[in-house]
């Protein structure tokens, strides 16, 4: 199961109802908000590796849009960031269906509301951009690497 996290913001927004997820696999875990730039964008950030996807042309009520575009966007960034097809497609395999839940962890939102601080004056031609730089910086709660590279290993550790 693929988990989408949703921030109380974002359920009023979307107006969706939230499942209970239970225990999720951390890699296949991902909290969601609102960044509101010029524009609005939705913010992605997975629980376990801190990578972040933003992406934009999402509207309120739009849920199906917005689960469709991650995956479609998630599968484009990573092939950008230079992984594997097969690593990209046994996640997606692996991860399933897309269900919607309430977040469940402080660190994961801490390192989202600092994501959302670094890019307030950020200047991009895509999304895919601010979502490359925001995945080099460092972030303590994995040990102050870069959430690209995390992410990477833990996909080259789990499918080879």
């Amino acid at each position: 199961m693929l988990a989408l996290r949703f921030t109380q913001k974002l359920i009023k927004d979307m107006k969706v109802a939230t499942d209970e997820l239970g225990e999720v696999n951390s890699l296949f875990s991902w909290h969601v908000n609102i960044l509101q730039l010029r524009r609005k964008y939705i913010i992605f950030v997975n629980d376990s590796s801190r990578l972040c996807l933003i992406i934009g042309g999402i509207r309120s009520f739009q849920v199906d849009k917005l689960q469709n575009n991650f995956k479609k966007e998630l599968k484009e960034y990573l092939m950008l960031e230079g992984l594997r097809r097969s690593l990209i497609d046994q996640y997606f395999l692996e991860a399933g269906e897309i269900s919607i839940g309430k977040t469940n962890d402080k660190s994961v939102l801490g390192t989202m509301k600092e994501m959302s601080l670094y890019c307030s004056d950020a200047v991009f031609d895509h999304t895919f951009d601010l979502s490359a730089w925001l995945n080099k910086f460092i972030y303590k709660p994995i040990d102050y690497k870069e959430p690209i590279q995390v992410f990477k290993n833990e996909l080259e550790r789990k499918y080879q």
